[in-house]
């Protein structure tokens, strides 16, 4: 690999010959074409050169969705900064938290907020504090407007910082996970291959088309939808809020889909959605929490397609996947199976270890390693707490704890079962909540569920189960803990049932288990 490897260098080489080309058509109305791209990401970065910040520096942004962010975040890899995407729900405490921690030379936020984030951002040391609104409007391209749109995108190495993303924090403060300029161009360079992205000048004539209705402060749709549509000089098709009709509506246009679980769900409630309206459609994916194996299926019937899942966190990008068609370079791995997260990607080792960090035979339970050229470099100015999370094996190789808790089966299909702070331990003997929601999913009536962990006097922890139900369907609590009697051990049994309307979720779809421990925590301790 040469010694530059500024990430944005290798997106602008993937760009179309003819920039005039389209890049993304919004939601409402506009066209961008990959010369409007460059233009206004080397405005960006000039702009960000001229305030003359140290190399490195964090630019931290808490904005709505839009091209324009999208840009700055372009501008951030040219300019040889640092991205540190915040999720817009974030109030003033989690941001005050992240400026304290991260230190950014730059925040850029929503018009609407700049009253309190400036306040934090100042206090805080930070010197440029700009605003950008979802319309086009704020103080940062008032000043970008007045820079040149011609810029040299700063030399890079591998080991440089491109982003930092901090962690949801569920069992604590917010950790910081430092991703490089190789980190994330390897894993772009895989995945353009192994999901068979298509290139305007390649083969097939005609380039793929991707529909990006997720937000992007988060590695799905940041470092996976939009690196895998730029990498490939891809047209996207965006949508700054998700919106079932109107993205079905724009399925015959489109070749690729990438969501979240719910957003599989919103569309099959939908009667449009047929075998017409994907006939285009060549891959959909889905990621960034577990897919119903009853969303797998229906999705299967009624379109005609196979979901293609796949597996990866903040900390590592894009780490197993179903696979997306048959090819002897990937052992003929041409089924995608439903529950499964398919295969370690290609330069990825995975294992699942015992307590111990012994590796387990197939087929067996444990705590998932990998290793790759996509792990991350550690957390931010946590070196205690990185040193925590790696191990070193036999041979030396050194490994990250993911957390999550699986197994791998004979043939080499990944399974997530949780993670590992997830884990139940009653009584002496272990829980895993996933082996528990897959029973409670199949029982008549029941939507979704979600098991957790609370203090119990007697057993030291219990399970809590919390329940959906299907549209029309009555349950009963008690009933569904009848029947879970007859099929798993008693220990595995949930203390509690309830029915509730639905499941606290944060922004990528993923239940919020944190949440429910919270509000169970005390049924058997006072």
């Amino acid at each position: 690999m040469s010694l530059d490897t500024n990430l944005y260098s290798a997106l602008r080489a993937a760009f179309p010959a003819d920039l005039d080309l389209p890049a993304i058509e919004t939601d409402g109305g506009l066209v961008y074409s990959w010369r409007d791209l460059d233009r206004a990401s080397a405005m960006l970065a000039n702009l960000l050169a001229s305030l003359t910040l140290p190399p490195g520096s964090r630019i931290a942004v808490q904005v709505e969705k839009s091209v324009e962010a999208l840009a700055l975040y372009l501008a951030t890899l040219r300019a040889g900064h640092v991205y540190l995407p915040l999720n817009t729900a974030y109030q003033s405490g989690e941001m005050a938290y992240f400026i304290g921690n991260a230190e950014p030379a730059v925040v850029v936020c929503t018009p609407g907020n700049f009253g309190w984030v400036s306040k934090l951002a100042f206090q805080a040391g930070v010197s440029h504090v700009y605003t950008l609104g979802e319309d086009r409007t704020g103080s940062l391209l008032e000043r970008a407007v007045h820079h040149s749109d011609q810029h040299r995108p700063v030399a890079r190495t591998q080991d440089d910082l491109a982003a930092i993303l901090y962690t949801s924090g569920t069992t604590g403060r917010s950790k910081g996970a430092m991703l490089t300029h190789g980190n994330l161009l390897s894993n772009a360079r895989v995945l353009k291959d192994y999901w068979g992205w298509r290139t305007p000048a390649g083969p097939q004539g005609q380039g793929d088309v991707l529909v990006h209705a997720l937000p992007i402060f988060h590695v799905h749709g940041l470092f996976v939808a939009v690196h895998g549509a730029l990498f490939s000089g891809s047209k996207m098709l965006w949508y700054s809020r998700f919106d079932p009709k109107k993205i079905i509506a724009r399925l015959p246009e489109a070749t690729v889909f990438m969501g979240v679980p719910t957003l599989y769900v919103r569309m099959l409630a939908e009667p449009t959605l047929t075998r017409e309206a994907v006939r285009n459609m060549r891959l959909f994916v889905s990621g960034s929490a577990p897919l119903l194996i009853e969303t797998f299926k229906d999705w299967q019937e009624r379109t005609g397609h196979t979901i293609l899942e796949r597996y990866g966190m903040s900390e590592t990008v894009m780490l197993t996947s179903n696979p997306y068609s048959p090819d002897a370079r990937y052992q003929n791995q041409s089924e995608r199976r439903g529950g499964t997260v398919g295969f370690p990607l290609p330069g990825v080792e995975l294992r699942v270890c015992g307590d111990d960090g012994v590796a387990l035979p197939a087929g067996e339970i444990g705590g998932i390693q990998v290793r790759g050229p996509g792990v991350f470099k550690g957390y931010w100015r946590m070196p205690e707490k990185t040193a925590e999370e790696f191990t070193r094996d036999a041979q030396g190789k050194s490994w990250f704890k993911t957390g999550d808790v699986g197994k791998v089966d004979e043939r080499g299909y990944v399974t997530i079962v949780g993670r590992a702070k997830d884990l139940i331990i009653s009584g002496g003997y272990n829980v895993y909540p996933a082996e528990v929601e897959s029973y409670l999913n199949d029982l008549p009536g029941v939507m979704e569920s979600a098991v957790v962990g609370v203090p119990h006097p007697d057993f030291g922890e219990v399970g809590v189960a919390v329940v959906t139900a299907k549209p029309g369907a009555t349950l009963s609590a008690e009933d569904l803990i009848v029947t879970l009697k007859t099929k798993l051990a008693g220990y595995k049994i949930p203390k509690r049932c309830f029915v509730v309307p639905e499941l606290p979720r944060n922004a990528m779809g993923k239940v919020q288990k944190n949440v429910l421990r919270e509000q169970h925590k005390g049924l058997f301790i006072a």
